[in-house]
């Protein structure tokens, strides 16, 4: 299977709602308010696998941050991307359960990396569960223990990739 990669389209988002609630729990995912701010916003930073005909695989998406872990208001609210922020953050990285297992989700980490170096970007921070610290770290990220997040009432930990 040949993947490609293309910024989200506003046309997507009833798709990309439903990628989201198969990757997260209600209380985790994001708002479809939120989703089209992001698409609206950041879609520089908001990308999507696709695959030979142009079916959405997954998507990741993250606004640009000077801090480098996130904050819980990050997933409240949207602003543009800064040339000036250090950061390039990830909010949600979520591929479709029949292609979980084909590389989609570090072929999508791999592609932000590629914008976020040439944006500038020191370095790529995330939050996961305990569950997904492996599979960040198979893909280069650091542990940096557990995060401060409240996002969802869950343990989140912070992950750092420096560019």
């Amino acid at each position: 299977m040949k993947i490609h990669y293309r910024p989200a389209e506003m046309q997507d988002l009833a798709t990309i709602m439903t990628i989201e609630h198969s990757g997260f729990t209600d209380d985790e995912a994001a708002t479809i308010n939120s989703m089209h701010d992001r698409i609206e916003r950041i879609s520089d930073t908001f990308l999507e696998a696709v695959d030979e005909q142009g079916a959405i695989l997954g998507y990741i998406v993250g606004p640009s941050f000077n801090q480098r872990y996130l904050t819980d208001a990050l997933f409240d609210k949207t602003v543009p991307n800064k040339l000036s922020d250090q950061y390039q953050t990830v909010l949600s990285l979520v591929v479709q359960p029949q292609f979980r297992r084909f590389g989609v989700a570090s072929g999508l980490l791999a592609q932000l990396a590629k914008v976020a170096q040439q944006q500038g970007r020191q370095a790529i921070t995330l939050t996961c569960l305990k569950a997904l610290v492996p599979f960040y770290e198979r893909n280069g990220y650091q542990n940096e223990g557990v995060s401060s997040s409240e996002h969802a009432g869950e343990v989140w930990y912070n992950m750092v990739l420096t560019l």
